[in-house]
């Protein structure tokens, strides 16, 4: 019995690190629209920095830069689609997705948010802030987060993984305060434009086993090979 689960564990892990390359691929792939030079194209060398920090092969990177710029004649075109909807127990999420068949993408939505409820556009997106995101880690111990957001010209930091902090920013201050932050003492590992939920509901009001459909809900939706990013309105 344990050598199968070990087996198992072993498989799934396998499936969330393919899950991870396909997302990152898919990021390549539309930075590179803007040109597959990562000295002018400060997306792209982001994208590549978390790529290569994920252990994805030089030759896999490589390949998903030649089809987001086109060369090689085998360019695959993303389109990006926005869900808007509620996870069992009336929390709030958004889910973007990324690809190249929106009819497939779309009905594999509707199957998954049958546990939750799918609204229409608007219905959730009014209740969340749509900022630019920025994870950055301090170069030295006494790098000071809230100093580094005022210098830089963002506009709050919360705590993020593994010592890293989060910078929030206008959408239209993202490249400017991303560029900022080195000169500040941090490092900048992503960026992005993203959401952020205005009135979380907090955990606390839910029981374990509200909590846990919650999370298997979230699970199955971040587990969907279109998924790119999900939003939730949930504290913590």
């Amino acid at each position: 019995m344990g050598a199968q689960w070990k087996a198992k564990h072993r498989e799934a892990a396998a499936n969330a690190k393919g899950r991870i390359f396909g997302k990152l691929a898919k990021e390549i792939q539309i930075a590179a629209r803007a040109g597959a030079d990562i000295e002018t194209n400060s997306r792209l060398r982001l994208v590549l920095e978390q790529a290569k920090k994920a252990s994805m092969t030089r030759e896999t990177w490589e390949r998903a830069i030649k089809k987001g710029s086109g060369v090689g004649g085998d360019a695959v075109q993303y389109t990006l689609v926005k869900y808007e909807g509620f996870a069992p127990h009336q929390v709030p999420l958004i889910v973007e997705c990324l690809t190249d068949n929106v009819n497939r993408t779309v009905a594999q939505i509707r199957v998954l948010f049958r546990k939750g409820q799918l609204g229409a556009e608007g219905s959730v997106s009014w209740d969340f802030n749509h900022v630019g995101m920025i994870e950055a880690t301090p170069d030295t111990a006494d790098a000071d987060p809230e100093e580094a957001a005022i210098e830089a010209g963002a506009q709050e930091v919360e705590e993020a993984d593994e010592g890293a902090t989060l910078f929030i920013t206008e959408i239209t201050d993202l490249d400017a305060v991303q560029k900022a932050l080195p000169g500040q003492g941090f490092t900048v590992t992503s960026a992005k434009i993203g959401y952020i939920s205005k009135n979380p509901v907090d955990p606390t009001s839910l029981s374990e086993a509200q909590l846990a459909e919650v999370e298997e809900f979230l699970e199955a939706i971040d587990g969907n090979d279109d998924v790119q990013n999900v939003y939730v309105g949930l504290a913590g």
